[in-house]
């Protein structure tokens, strides 16, 4: 069975099932997702479109899809128990589904990684108890997992095996009628309509400083993806310029014109990578709502640099212009610099392709196949008579440090869990702990409150301050291991 709730998930889950069948024929798929997998020959159980939501209104209001894909995919994992559960990103989705193929004895690959690294790191935890085998696509995700424990291998990027120019730059410019020896600038606002609104404006001020500076050099290249419509980007400015600057819209072939590009201001995401992979000296720039970006900035406080390029080349390759920061005459200046500075242009090119480099040799599905079929031939444990597979309920891979959070664990599993962890802080001299159970008045708290009313080694205990933001779990105090004596709430 192979999940994706992403268009991208589709797109390199396809990938990696085509390469599966080209090691094993006979191989037979089923799962989520949309128009990539079916075309590569996957039963569709449940499609995706519709799934892939952001923000919080967006997936209350389908939560009612959400659950019902769950409880259909669960339904399949127990009627036609696959040999192997694919999950591709897509996390708060397929890690509730790894639970129960977990509980199943289902060997589970992880391909293309959730960004805990960015944020939500505690999800690792999680990663690590369900996951047999994950598979990441950025160089410094497997430092990152291995650091945690979790079995994990480097890939490769997909993208490398799609990211091509098709026509050399004159080729391109005598295709769309464009003067070669003119300067070429890329204005790239996204795939997205609020993306489009918030930056093409932005963009096109600051082609018309450019244009100012250097009247009659430049032309200026906007590519229309499939998902925006002519009207739209004139909407966001287009037609109000088209006396002032030689501004082309180009709806095909875009990697062939991303390449031809001698500079390019482009919105942060996956077309930054893109970028890289073919060379072009860039900008990065992006604007969100205020509410928005102050609210991310608490969650990925650790994070140094917002796009995967920086990232991966640990500094400062391209210049990153958020929120204030991207504003016309920045844009404006950062590509002039990329235009009259020789020195600055060969620095970020070497920059972009050490990236460029580290992303890994095209063949990124084929390597994952062979991971994935290496699963498929281990033995697994067998369910036992009621249906579930085996759990190791021993805590050596937990770390003991004193907090222990059962949002991942079965009821069944908890009842051992809490008294052998508690005993191992014990005995390691940690004397408070931390249990997290989650709010309210639930079942997994009253067993946990049960199970230390029966503990002798219990001190006492308590549950978190709410006002401290930590309702939902209890505190415990031990004895220490020389204290023995009745159980205190």
């Amino acid at each position: 069975m192979i999940v994706a709730g992403e268009a991208s998930g589709d797109l390199h889950g396809a990938g990696l099932v085509r390469a599966m069948r080209q090691l094993d024929p006979d191989l037979r798929f089923s799962g989520m997702g949309g128009r990539e997998l079916r075309a590569a020959g996957v039963e569709i159980l449940v499609d995706a479109a519709g799934l892939a939501v952001v923000g919080l209104i967006e997936v209350l209001s389908h939560l009612g899809d959400i659950l019902r894909a769950r409880r259909s995919l669960i339904a399949h994992l127990h009627s036609d128990r696959p040999d192997l559960l694919i999950l591709i990103d897509y996390p708060d989705f397929n890690l509730l589904l790894a639970a129960r193929a977990k509980r199943l004895g289902i060997p589970i690959l992880y391909y293309i990684s959730p960004q805990v690294w960015a944020w939500r790191k505690g999800r690792v935890r999680t990663i690590r108890r369900l996951v047999d085998r994950m598979l990441v696509i950025l160089p410094f995700e497997r430092e990152f997992y291995a650091r945690h424990g979790v079995a994990v291998d480097f890939v490769g990027h997909p993208l490398a095996d799609t990211v091509q120019a098709a026509l050399e730059r004159e080729e391109f410019a005598r295709l769309h009628g464009i003067d070669p020896a003119r300067t070429l600038i890329g204005l790239l606002p996204g795939s997205r309509s609020k993306e489009v609104a918030t930056l093409l404006p932005v963009f096109l001020a600051a082609a018309e400083l450019l244009e100012q500076a250097h009247p009659g050099r430049c032309t200026f290249l906007i590519p229309q993806a499939s998902t925006i419509d002519r009207g739209q980007l004139d909407a966001a400015g287009l037609d109000a310029v088209a006396e002032r600057l030689d501004a082309r819209v180009i709806s095909d072939d875009r990697y062939s014109m991303m390449a031809a590009c001698d500079a390019v201001v482009a919105a942060s995401g996956t077309v930054i990578l893109e970028l890289a992979l073919l060379g072009t000296p860039t900008v990065a720039a992006y604007r969100i709502s205020p509410h928005t970006y102050w609210m991310g900035r608490l969650l990925i406080r650790q994070i140094e640099y917002f796009t995967l390029v920086n990232l991966i080349a640990g500094r400062e390759v391209i210049p990153e212009l958020l929120q204030d920061a991207a504003n016309p005459e920045r844009i404006a200046h950062e590509l002039e610099l990329l235009l009259e500075d020789d020195n600055r242009r060969r620095q970020m090119q070497e920059g972009l392709a050490e990236v460029r480099d580290r992303l890994g040799e095209p063949g990124a599905a084929g390597r994952a196949a062979a991971i994935a079929l290496q699963l498929l031939d281990e033995d697994v444990e067998e369910p036992d008579a009621d249906g579930e597979a085996p759990v190791d309920e021993s805590t050596t891979e937990l770390p003991i440090d004193g907090t222990l959070d059962l949002h991942a664990f079965r009821p069944g599993e908890v009842k051992h869990l809490v008294p052998d962890y508690l005993e191992e802080c014990r005995a390691r001299g940690i004397l408070h702990v931390r249990i997290v159970h989650g709010k309210g008045t639930g079942a997994l708290r009253r067993t946990v409150h049960s199970l230390l009313d029966r503990l002798d080694t219990v001190a006492g205990y308590r549950l978190a301050d709410e006002s401290a933001g930590s309702w939902g779990a209890t505190l415990v105090d031990l004895r220490p291991p020389d204290l023995p004596g009745p159980s205190a709430r």
